[in-house]
């Protein structure tokens, strides 16, 4: 069974402070605290991350989605972008860069885009092996992202992967529409 609350003023929740007005969504599930809390924090994840597949009109694929898909019939590339909730950059981008026209054009005609939470808590399937959260530092990490980017924990990067989901290489910072379409062509142009 589960109840819905609007708080009124700021409330202390279990695992965050909550803001006026925002809908707490409280499961009377079993388990301990801590469990619920987690269970909750998934759940949030989850939402937020579909939030994200649709960021600049484009429709992006999560590893998870790329799993489930047959072979790479059209022999395109892929294009992973690596972001963090957090990442003020990571955001700009999606808003500046991904919305431009001529990099949608030219990423749906040559690449499979896939966007990844660095920070992402449940496992990810990759190229036939699961990936783990793990905690440490100020928020802990998936360990694909330290696989992708190499240790190099720097947000946005994009990650690009040739047709059979090998890495080609990492690209870190924030980029331009312009700046962005020079390096998709170069990558694209690459022979594998």
């Amino acid at each position: 069974e589960e109840t819905v609350q609007t708080t009124q003023e700021k409330r202390q929740h279990p695992a965050r402070t909550v803001e006026e007005g925002m809908p707490v969504k409280i499961e009377a599930m079993g388990g301990s605290a801590k469990e619920q809390i987690r269970r909750q924090e998934v759940a949030n994840e989850r939402q937020l991350r579909a939030s994200h597949l649709n960021t600049g009109g484009l429709k992006w694929n999560t590893f998870d989605m790329i799993d489930k898909m047959p072979k790479n019939k059209d022999d395109k590339k892929y294009l992973i972008d690596v972001y963090t909730e957090w990442c003020g950059w990571c955001k700009v981008m999606d808003k500046k860069t991904f919305t431009d026209p001529g990099i949608q054009e030219y990423l749906r005609e040559n690449f499979h885009i896939v966007k990844f939470d660095a920070e992402r808590r449940e496992p990810v399937p990759f190229n036939g092996k699961k990936y783990e959260f793990v905690s440490g530092g100020r928020r802990g990490i998936n360990t694909l992202a330290i696989e992708l980017l190499g240790n190099r924990m720097s947000y946005p990067t994009l990650v690009y992967l040739d047709e059979n989901m090998n890495k080609i290489t990492a690209s870190p910072g924030y980029k331009t529409p312009e700046q962005l379409l020079a390096e998709l062509k170069a990558i694209s142009n690459m022979k594998s």
